[in-house]
């Protein structure tokens, strides 16, 4: 994980991890009482989720600080209980702590961005419904016309740039589109973090995460919080410059042997304004719109 974030140690990437899990649990989160001890730092004590964990103290310092890098599964199974860490999270610190014993990573090979024409006839029969295909990083590869215009004005960056997460931190339209800007900000950090977990070596990751974290104070402060979570299904609010308001279901769909690109489709109930919004956002002329 550490060619992601600061050129540092995979081990001190396990330890800022457990750092930060740990100073977002209050006491009473555990089942601890609060105490009437001042606390100099946010959250639980060092010693508290080693005695949580049945580790000795210096044992879970030395893991926090880099010193320790060869967690057994038991112990990473019994840090994962006291920090009370979801399944999504759980497998996270394992890909870290699995990370931290290899001594000579393999270096990735370059992802593909070739998307197949099969795919690509794929978006096309799936109009009106905006759909595009993203990299294992989200960069948009290929899109349907409503896809196209989903995000408002990431046709204005570069091909290689269009990114929905850098659009989400970096485009000025991107906080206007999204009304519940800072959930979806949130569940955008938390995907990009699942997917360094799984492998921290890519390249196309690192570059991503290096910009954001230079260029976007919001984004730097969700990814010190260490949250991860899987891409998901659910409704999405987009308060869009062309067709107005509308929420949109959708599904994300792996596509096979496509080297970890995915297809996004959004749909809405046909005969409800949503779905009249998203049939307009596939026709408008935008020549006209602007």
């Amino acid at each position: 994980m550490g060619s992601v974030t600061e050129q540092t140690p995979t081990a001190t990437e396990l330890g800022r991890f457990l750092r930060a899990r740990r100073e977002g649990l209050r006491p009473e989160d555990v089942g601890l009482p609060p105490g009437t001890r001042s606390r100099r730092t946010p959250g639980l004590r060092r010693e508290e989720v080693a005695t949580l964990a049945g580790v000795s103290v210096d044992y879970y310092t030395r893991l926090e600080r880099g010193r320790e890098n060869r967690p057994s599964p038991a112990v990473v199974d019994a840090l994962a209980r006291a920090l009370r860490l979801d399944g999504e999270t759980h497998d996270y610190l394992k890909a870290l702590a699995a990370k931290a014993v290899q001594r000579a990573p393999v270096p990735p090979s370059p992802r593909s961005r070739s998307v197949r024409p099969t795919a690509r006839l794929l978006l096309n029969t799936l109009r009106p419904n905006p759909a595009y295909v993203v990299s294992r990083t989200y960069d948009i590869l290929a899109a349907n016309q409503g896809g196209e215009r989903l995000h408002a004005g990431l046709a204005d960056w570069p091909a290689r740039q269009r990114n929905t997460i850098r659009y989400t931190f970096l485009h000025p339209a991107a906080r206007h589109l999204f009304p519940d800007w800072d959930r979806k900000a949130r569940r955008c950090v938390a995907q990009l973090r699942g997917i360094v977990g799984s492998d921290p070596d890519d390249p196309d990751a690192a570059a991503l995460i290096g910009e954001l974290l230079v260029k976007s104070p919001d984004f730097g402060a969700l990814w010190n919080k260490y949250e991860v979570t899987r891409a998901g299904v659910g409704d999405r609010a987009f308060r869009h410059p062309l067709v107005g308001n509308m929420t949109l279901a959708h599904e994300t769909l792996d596509l096979n042997r496509a080297d970890g690109q995915r297809l996004i489709v959004y749909l809405a109930e046909p005969g409800t304004p949503d779905h009249d919004a998203m049939l307009l956002l596939d026709r408008v002329d935008l020549e006209s719109a602007v």
